[in-house]
């Protein structure tokens, strides 16, 4: 048994990776990498600043490439859970986004569905209250940050430009939670929207989902109602489109580990 599997919490071992870095089935090395590292950290219960093994020794420990290991710290670096200093080695992330997983107990696994479930349901009860609150108390000012946004995620969809499309869905979010004037409301959906990255980064990344057309939609009929003053409309359209979005997530982890539709 390597260091990195007797690290790991009883159940949770690496999985087999073929000599170029390949689950044998259906997932580039990188990824489930990535996971057993975050495991790894999680196990140990590492904080902020504290060393990780260095990419010769992960690619050792895991029986892969040191090439796998490095594209999976890239992930986990875009993630703010790895930081790589030059001559330094690899550390666990003191930014934000770490101090996030520690204030939520560090427990949160991106990898893990039934806590991503977990974190579906967290999102859809704080943001059909932020956007029930911001159709009563959005400003002028606030509705044309959420229409920016709308308009800005239509505009990535029809171009198919992944990154302005993440973007203004994480600025339309965040601007239908600040225009409740919430405070604790702004800080839970970005928290638990940052929580959410950390999975779609790992497993689906840096695609456009077939159903993004749905996405943009939603988001027009979520920001009409809170424009329209409608509170009661906007929450349940932040349902439906949170519901579609987690379906469209467990398609998609289907179609990855079974190959079904």
């Amino acid at each position: 048994m390597s260091e990195l599997e007797a690290a790991l919490p009883a159940g949770i071992l690496p999985t087999a990776l073929a000599e170029n870095g390949e689950e044998r089935g259906y997932r580039p090395g990188y990824e489930i990498v990535a996971e057993r590292i975050l495991e790894f950290i999680a196990a140990q219960r590492l904080v902020a600043g504290d060393r990780l093994p260095t990419e010769v020794d992960l690619a050792q420990m895991l029986g892969t490439s040191r090439a796998v290991v490095r594209e999976a710290v890239k992930i986990l670096s875009a993630l703010g859970r790895v930081r790589a200093h030059k001559g330094r080695g690899l550390f666990v992330a003191d930014d934000e986004g770490m101090l996030i997983t520690s204030r939520w107990g560090g427990f949160f696994r991106p990898v893990d569905i039934d806590h991503v479930l977990m974190l579906f349901e967290f999102r859809r009860v704080q943001e059909m209250s932020a956007s029930s609150l911001a159709a009563t108390r959005a400003t002028p000012a606030e509705l044309r940050t959420i229409e920016v946004a709308v308009e800005q995620c239509r505009h990535g969809f029809v171009h198919g430009a992944v990154d302005v499309f993440n973007r203004a869905d994480d600025d339309f979010h965040a601007a239908v939670s600040v225009a409740s004037h919430n405070a604790f409301l702004v800080s839970a959906v970005r928290d638990a929207r940052r929580l959410q990255r950390q999975s779609s980064a790992i497993g689906i990344h840096d695609t456009l989902g077939e159903n993004a057309e749905s996405a943009v939609e939603e988001h027009e009929t979520i920001y009409r109602a809170i424009r329209d003053g409608r509170p009661e409309e906007a929450a349940q359209a932040t349902a439906v489109h949170l519901d579609r979005t987690l379906e469209d997530y467990r398609r998609e982890i289907q179609r990855r580990v079974f190959g079904q539709r």
